[in-house]
């Protein structure tokens, strides 16, 4: 796996130098998930966010009295677990493998080491994240939305 093509392919890492991703991809750690494997369970405290290289995985939220309900499939080369970082809080669901598959796992240490040395390119990746959260309160409310009788 060419981890600089994945970084470079990312939203995440939009507007950033061929510097910054070439330090981004050596910083990131590859991880190998099989079918129906646990990435991380709702209520972990979390501490790194990930880029999917291949494969599909599905964003799960526990709820009272009923089994756990499948709220989004990811797939490449979107990214996940960026909300623990920024709010340094619990996860706020689980994500599990759907299929094998491969991602690259950056840990707010990593996040810490880069942004010594590229202040500008973190700030361009903060900015990434609260634009994809963005994007993800805008699909939230459309979806309320349109359950509304």
């Amino acid at each position: 796996m060419e981890k600089l093509a994945v970084v470079s392919s990312s939203q995440l890492f939009d507007m950033l130098s061929s510097a910054e991703l070439l330090c981004l991809a050596e910083l990131a750690e590859q991880r190998d998930y099989t079918a129906g494997e646990v990435v991380f369970e709702e209520g972990e405290l979390g501490d790194s966010l990930y880029v999917i290289v291949r494969g599909e995985l599905e964003v799960v939220r526990r709820e009272e009295d009923s089994p756990p309900r499948a709220l989004k499939v990811l797939g490449p080369p979107e990214f996940f677990g960026e909300m623990s970082l920024i709010d340094k809080e619990y996860r706020s669901a689980t994500v599990r493998a759907r299929t094998d598959a491969q991602l690259l796992r950056l840990t707010a240490q990593h996040l810490a080491t880069f942004r010594q040395e590229y202040r500008d390119g973190f700030t361009f990746i903060v900015i990434n994240i609260a634009r994809s959260l963005s994007a993800r309160v805008r699909e939230a409310n459309a979806q309320l939305g349109a359950r509304r009788p």
